[in-house]
This record gives structure tokens, C-alpha cells and sequence, in this order.
């Protein structure tokens, strides 16, 4: 060890480490929710204004790290979380576009359906005696006639008409069997999925630690001494080293991570449900915010580092507060589909009673 290197200290120690597994995390963010997103087909529960105002605080994060001078690492993830949100907003938009033009085409289809059953019901009072008579002969037909209306086995036309008004998301066998008790039996049960996020958390916590060693076994890490020759005495850090405007746009960017879960919490709350949303992607979010505030904190609580790192530190452990409030409600909603509403669909068209 050279004479002028820095003594690796537990607290420096834990705060790179700190530092790394919340950069691990950060990097993975918005992985989990694009996966979900796509496996659905459809980005109805992820609300578009909760990433648009995180997006303007990834943007003014980005331009006070660039007005600040901050480190290359602070900088690029600026810019990576830039992308991904804009990936994430446009991948939203797509799937918005799409499923509404669906809609559209399903409804026209409806409503042309309704038109040609009112025509056919209209047609024997403007037609008279001939489609009476085509009317009696087709009474006339035998029980025992082979129709297409009647061709299969006993009681199939009941199952197929049954069938037909399940919602577009049951799927159906060609004769009218549904399938979905088997599709139910593939889906991965709550213990799976916890057991699947918690290996997640893991091994981000591994890949961060490991990171973390490996840069300070290369000296692409070094302790930073708190004490800085020529720094104020307040605190031994120079509180007023950062430019106000990039200390302004800090605030700006705390006040848009504070702001964006709220719109996302609502939109929970009045559908009762987290369905379409990413338990994971949360729990990133948490455990970023979490260890980005620690590694802050354990280099040092000194005030004038704080006040200095204030913004950064208001829009992180700020942020977990709101992301508790999610945690409680995929607790008490759950993270699948609405099953009231299963229930309620099920009740209409069988008779049966609803599993909640």
C-alpha cells in the first residue's frame, strides 16, 4: 500500500458495496415489468403518467449530473435509465394502440353480427307466403336428420354456443371443450412466484457484491477521504461545490420520483387490483433506493455531505415510503387477473358459483 492510499474502512467497505448492488439494481429496474408487459400483451395496468413524470426525473437527474461534473458512472446510468424509459413508454404505447384498435374491430364485428340477426328476424314479415313455406319445410326436418346444426355428439351444439360467450382470453378445444383448467395448472403458483423474486433479490445482491470486490481488487474503486484538502469547515465538505442550477434540477428530480408512484397508487385503488404490473420490478426499485441512500449515508452523516447529497437522498428513501404503499396493495389486491370479475362471468354463463 502506498504511503498516500486511502485505509479501506468497514464503513467505506459497505458503502461501495451499498453503491454497487444499488447500481445492479438500477441496471435491471425495468426488465421484470417489460417482460410482464409483453407475456400479457397489454400495459393497462402500469399507469402511463406514473412513467411519464418518471421520466421528466430521469431527465433533469441526467442534466444536473452533467451540470454537477459527477462521476462517468453516476452519468451513464443517467443516460441507460433515459433509454429505458423511453423503451418502456413506447413498448406502453404500442400495446395501447393495438389492443384499442382490437377493440374497434371486435365491436364493428359485433355490431354488423346484430345487424344481420335483426335483418333475418325481420325477413319472414316482408317476405310472406315464401318464406313461410320455407319456414314449414324446414320444421319439417326429422330429429334424426344429419344437419350441420346437429352434427356431433349429443349435447355438443349447447357446449359450443356456451363456449362462444366465454371471454376472449379462455381458450377452446375445436369441439368446444375448454381448456382453461389446464391452462390454470401451468400458471406458477404465488409460492413459485415469490421463491422465482426472491432469487432474483439475490443473486442482484451477489452480481453487486461481486462487482463491487472485483473493482477494488482492479483500483477501479478507491475509498474517497471525507476530508478534501481546501473544503469548507463546514462538516470538512464543500457544501457549495455543486452549481445551484444543478442543484436546483436535483430538486426538480426528488420532487418527479416523489410524484410518479402516486398517479400508479390511485390507479390501483380504483380498480382494486395490481394485475399487469410487476412485483419485481418493485422490489428492484425498493432495494435500488435502499442501498443508493446507504452508500450515501455510511461514507459519511457528516451535514454538510448530506446537505450536499440531499436531493438525491429525498428522491430515494423518499420513494421507498410509496413503494411500501404498493407492496400493501398487491398484498391485499393481489398481482393477477381480477377474480371478481371471473367470477362474476362464470356466474352468468354456467350458473355456477365464483372461487375467490
Amino acid at each position: 500500500m502506498s504511503p498516500d492510499a486511502i485505509p479501506l474502512t468497514l464503513n467505506e467497505a459497505l458503502s461501495g458495496i451499498s453503491g454497487s448492488i444499488s447500481l445492479a439494481a438500477w441496471v435491471f429496474l425495468l426488465v421484470p415489468q417489460l417482460l410482464e408487459n409483453y407475456q400479457q400483451g397489454s400495459a393497462d395496468g402500469i399507469s402511463l403518467t406514473f412513467l411519464f413524470i418518471w421520466f421528466v426525473g430521469d431527465v433533469t437527474n441526467l442534466a444536473g449530473a452533467l451540470w454537477a461534473g459527477l462521476v462517468p458512472t453516476v452519468i451513464a446510468l443517467a443516460i441507460y435509465f433515459c433509454f429505458a424509459d423511453a423503451i418502456l413508454i413506447g413498448q406502453c404505447l404500442y400495446y395501447n394502440a393495438l389492443n384499442k384498435r382490437r377493440e374497434k374491430e371486435e365491436e364493428g364485428k359485433s355490431m354488423n353480427g346484430h345487424a344481420g340477426t335483426a335483418a333475418r328476424e325481420e325477413t319472414p314479415l316482408l317476405n310472406g307466403t315464401t318464406d313461410n313455406t320455407t319456414s314449414k319445410s324446414t320444421r319439417q326436418h326429422s330429429l334424426t336428420d344429419v344437419r350441420p346444426d346437429n352434427l356431433g355428439l349429443p349435447g355438443s351444439r349447447r357446449r359450443s354456443s356456451a363456449t362462444s360467450n366465454k371471454p376472449r382470453h379462455r381458450t377452446s378445444s375445436s369441439d368446444g371443450v375448454t381448456l382453461t383448467p389446464i391452462l390454470e395448472e401451468k400458471k406458477p403458483t404465488r409460492t413459485r412466484a415469490y421463491l422465482k423474486n426472491t432469487l432474483s433479490i439475490v443473486m442482484i445482491l451477489v452480481v453487486g457484491t461481486a462487482g463491487w470486490a472485483i473493482a477494488y481488487r482492479v483500483g477501479a474503486w478507491t475509498p474517497t477521504p471525507l476530508n478534501r484538502a481546501g473544503d469548507e469547515a463546514e462538516g470538512g465538505i464543500d457544501a457549495h461545490s455543486t452549481p445551484i442550477g444543478a442543484s436546483i434540477l436535483g430538486y426538480i428530480s426528488a420532487i418527479a420520483y416523489l410524484g410518479a408512484r402516486i398517479p400508479q397508487i390511485l390507479q390501483n385503488q380504483r380498480s382494486r387490483s395490481c394485475a399487469g404490473l410487476s412485483l419485481l420490478f418493485f422490489m428492484l426499485s425498493l432495494l435500488g433506493n435502499a442501498t443508493y441512500g446507504a452508500g450515501i449515508l455510511l461514507h459519511s452523516v457528516e451535514r454538510g455531505y448530506v446537505v450536499l447529497n440531499l436531493p438525491w437522498l429525498i428522491g430515494s428513501l423518499g420513494t421507498m415510503v410509496e413503494d411500501g404503499v404498493i407492496f400493501g396493495q398487491f398484498s391485499v389486491f393481489g398481482e393477477g387477473e381480477d377474480g371478481g370479475k371471473m367470477g362474476e362471468e362464470e356466474d352468468g354463463e354456467g350458473g355456477g358459483s365464483a372461487v375467490v
